[in-house]
């Protein structure tokens, strides 16, 4: 087990829940095969791999589950459809850091895409109960209410059970804009990749970190025009990528990645076009 990052007074490590694999051509919209082939190399079938990465931040008052991950109740067809693969899974991840899934106090969720919440609900005697009972569940209004809506473009990317049984249990707080979770902890509602997908920062300045979710899903995708096909408002997703990824780079930000298979963290530089993206080593998985 290695020391973990440090961002201000929290501690934060890496929590594999699953991988997956998705068409390389829609993770990387516009952007040349030419260019994403090398960085990101596909499999046969155009499929690249990803990870589910969530993140344990921990301090002296507050256990927090960011991204909670894919989760397992997948059939054989969709798990098939998507490359879907198990774990080690968050609850073994949490376990290795001597924690049970009753002593996280928060799990945030910056968008409700089920690779991304799935983890945060277990099947259990038939039903569906939050995997962390004690824990204050956050998530955007907006996009608790595309879920419910159903219908839409991306319907296939919502499952609504996902957040009906964080709400049943009574566990479930909407946000809106800027939300502060806990001091130095903050949720910040962009929108682009969905209705409401948001970046949560940890700490301040330099000592600060970024948790980029699917606004930047992997180290290889931080120039602001390395817009997802999958992002429902392209414009969206390069003016709000535009701003957070200078914000990151001079502020010297950790960058917290959910879905690189291989980088689980690093820093930002400004390169001669655009940014170039370091490793560190000291978040291996």
């Amino acid at each position: 087990m290695n020391a973990g990052l440090r961002a201000g007074d929290w501690r934060l490590d890496p929590l594999v829940d699953g991988s997956l694999r998705l068409d390389g051509g829609a993770m990387w919209g516009v952007v040349p095969a030419s260019i994403w082939r090398p960085l990101t190399p596909p499999h046969d079938d155009n499929t690249i791999d990803l990870v589910c990465r969530a993140w344990l931040a921990r301090r002296a008052d507050a256990v927090v589950v960011i991204e909670p991950g894919v989760g397992a109740r997948w059939d054989a067809k969709l798990a098939a459809r998507y490359g879907i693969r198990p774990g080690p899974g968050v609850v073994a991840e949490l376990a290795a850091h001597g924690l049970a899934p009753e002593d996280v106090t928060h799990v945030v969720g910056t968008h409700a895409h089920w690779d991304h919440i799935g983890a945060q609900v277990t099947e259990r005697a038939g039903r569906l109960v939050p995997t962390f009972p004690r824990a204050r569940h956050f998530l955007p209004a907006s996009e608790a209410r595309v879920t419910r809506a159903g219908g839409g473009a991306r319907r296939a990317s919502y499952r609504r059970e996902d957040v009906d049984a964080i709400a049943d249990a009574g566990l479930l707080e909407l946000t809106s804009g800027r939300a502060e979770i806990l001091p130095g902890l903050v949720l910040h509602e962009l929108g682009g990749h969905s209705e409401g997908v948001s970046v949560v920062t940890i700490g301040e300045g330099s000592d600060g970190a970024i948790f980029w979710s699917d606004v930047v899903p992997t180290s290889h995708h931080v120039q602001p025009a390395y817009v997802m096909a999958f992002d429902v408002d392209q414009q969206k997703s390069y003016d709000v990528r535009s701003h957070w990824l200078a914000r990151a780079a001079d502020e010297r930000w950790t960058c917290l990645y959910y879905h690189d298979p291989l980088v689980a963290s690093g820093r930002l530089e400004r390169a001669e076009r655009g940014y170039r993206a370091t490793d560190s080593r000291s978040a291996e998985n």
